[in-house]
Formats: structure tokens, sequence, C-alpha cells
């Protein structure tokens, strides 16, 4: 499973050294034989056919960039593999319907469950049905409130998020005195907005010099982030920097910027979108990095969900067994690395 040690993010360790192998390379009068049997003991999963797995995938309604890029990351990861058959919902943001849809793969008797809720909360049950029923499931971004309703989290890193935005904007104004930043939030009573602001709040505090001296929420679409930059544009007349929560609510933002006639500040988005890496890469407006929820993380919970069913572990641990949580990385895009991550970007 080489992607999940690849450049996208996952937190794996790409050169770990078997357990097995350190004790036998211990004992053993020849090294290089005790190595090679630990190896030959250690089933992880590689990009060779393997052992035919069903997987159910039910994702929530495509009604966001981001999340329709998640759905075409998992269809296009399965049929990679030959042995895999994926048996995938229409996908709800209703939890009664997207409930009765698992349900349905579970009657199935799916091998595996890769499961993005619309409401982790509110699908908690359903997931310790399928557990229950002694079926695995990958739960995937939004989880589960036990951790019995799932075998493996695989999301990623909103408080990581930030963290890195305001590393990214502290390094640009590290030397210039009094900078100020402001930030445009998403909708603000989810918790992963919560945690995106205190990982910018957090990272601010290694610049002495720089204040954040305004933020207004938005609602993650093109509308919303317009109309609320607009406010902010208007209540603030000189700052250094922008960090924006979101690429597509960025789309409007950018929008607003441009018809106030703004360029005297730096941006820097979040997530991923396709076109914010294309912006970055022109760089000739003020959107200059973004920060990413990387949508490749439902590749990756595909890859998982393979290697479970055909009771394998992953490629680069020295563990027999999948991990039981991931996060991926939030890695930062600007100019210097845009074109590696290109075929990555949503629309």
């Amino acid at each position: 499973m080489t992607k999940l040690t690849s450049r996208r993010g996952l937190l794996f360790g790409a050169a770990a050294v078997s357990a097995g192998a350190v004790l036998t390379g211990c004992t053993s009068n020849d090294p290089d034989d005790g190595d090679e049997k630990a190896a030959d003991t250690q089933p992880a999963a590689d990009d060779k056919p393997g052992k035919p797995v069903t997987i159910g995938y039910a994702g929530p309604q495509a009604d966001h960039g981001w999340l329709n890029a998640v759905n075409d990351q998992a269809k296009k990861r399965a049929e990679k593999y030959s042995e895999i058959t994926m048996e995938i919902t229409e996908g709800s943001n209703d939890t009664a319907q997207q409930i009765g849809q698992i349900e349905t793969l579970i009657n199935k008797k799916v091998d595996v469950l890769v499961i993005l809720p619309a409401d982790g909360k509110a699908l908690t049950q359903v997931g310790l049905k399928a557990m229950r029923a002694g079926i695995p499931v990958i739960n995937l971004d939004r989880i589960f409130n036990s951790p019995q309703a799932y075998r493996c989290w695989v999301g990623g890193d909103n408080y990581g998020m930030g963290l890195n935005a305001a590393h990214y904007i502290g390094e640009k104004l590290k030397d210039k005195p009094n900078a100020k930043v402001i930030e445009l939030a998403g909708i603000d009573n989810l918790e992963l907005t919560q945690q995106r602001t205190q990982g910018f709040d957090d990272g601010l505090k290694n610049y002495p010099n720089i204040k954040k001296v305004a933020r207004q929420a938005a609602e993650f679409t093109v509308e919303s982030g317009q109309s609320k930059m607009a406010q902010l544009l208007q209540a603030q007349s000189d700052f250094d920097a922008l960090w924006n929560h979101d690429d597509d609510q960025g789309v409007g933002a950018l929008r607003a910027i441009e018809q106030a006639g703004r360029d005297d500040f730096l941006m820097v988005g979040g997530a991923g979108a396709l076109s914010a890496f294309q912006a970055i890469k022109a760089d000739s407006g003020v959107l200059k990095a973004t920060v990413l929820y990387p949508p490749t993380m439902a590749a990756s919970a595909i890859d998982l969900a393979r290697a479970l069913g055909q009771g394998k572990g992953v490629s680069g641990l020295a563990e027999f067994e999948i991990p039981s949580t991931v996060t991926c990385y939030s890695a930062v895009v600007d100019k210097d690395n845009v074109d590696q991550y290109m075929s990555t970007g949503f629309k």
C-alpha cells in the first residue's frame, strides 16, 4: 500500500523497522537471515492483487466541493484494485436516510464499511451495529461518539490547519513591527471551526509582533465568503495577512477583495481547492498559500479497508494490524510546491 507512505500527508513512517527483525537480529548468528524471516512473516498490504474484498461506502451528499472530492477519491482508489468490489450508497445529509443506507450494506454482509457520517453523533449507533455484526468500520472524517463504533478513524487535522496557517503567516511577517492579521472563519457552531481558530491563535503566540485584529465567521459558501469578507474589508482599512478557513468560501472572499481594489496583504486559504492551487501558481493576486484538509484521506480509507479485509498491516509499519487512528497532515501549499499537489485539487 505504497500510497499510504506518500507525500500526501498521512502520518506513517516510511522507514519503520520491524521489531521482530530487531529481536531476531540480536539473537541470530546471521542478522540478514533473521531480517528476511521477520519480513516474510509480516503481512503488509501492497499493490499486488489479493483476497477479494467487498467494501461498503456510505458518504454524505456531495453538496460541497470537498465532499464531492472525497467521494471521487474513494471510487477512483477502489478502481485501482481488481479484487475490490464497491457497494456505494447515494449519499445523504439526512441522518435517518443515511442510517437506512448503512443498514442495507450491513444486511448485504459487506466485508468492510467505510462511513463518512453526515453527523458522527447521530450515526454512532449504526456504526456499533455494524461492528457487532462482525463488519469492521473505517470511520472517515466526522468521528463517531464511541470508539467501539469503528475499527479505524481516518481524518484531517483541523487544529493543525490553524497552527500551520499561523506559522506560515508568522514567518512571512516576523520582521514587521506591529503586524496585523484577520481571520475569515467557517461555521462558528461547528467544532472543526473552533479547532481551526484555536490552532491559529496558538500558532500566533509564537510571534509577539503579530496581533489578530478581527475575525468574521462565514458559512463555507461562495456567497457568505463574499459578503463576510466585504464586511471585514470595510471595517479593517489596514492589515497585513488574512487566513480564510475554506477555499470554497475563499472564491467569494477573493471577489470581495478584487471589488474593493485591495492588494496590500497576503492571504492563506484552507482545504486545497483546484482554484486556489491555480491562483497560487499564477501568483498574480493576494492568495499566496492554502493549508490542506486533504480529500485524499478517502483514498487512504479504501486502502486501509482493503488491508483490513485481507487481514494485512500497513507497508512501512512494524505492526501486523492497521492503526486505530490515522490523522492526515495539514501541509501548506505555496508557489514552491503547488505543482506537487495540483492533481489533488478539488473543484
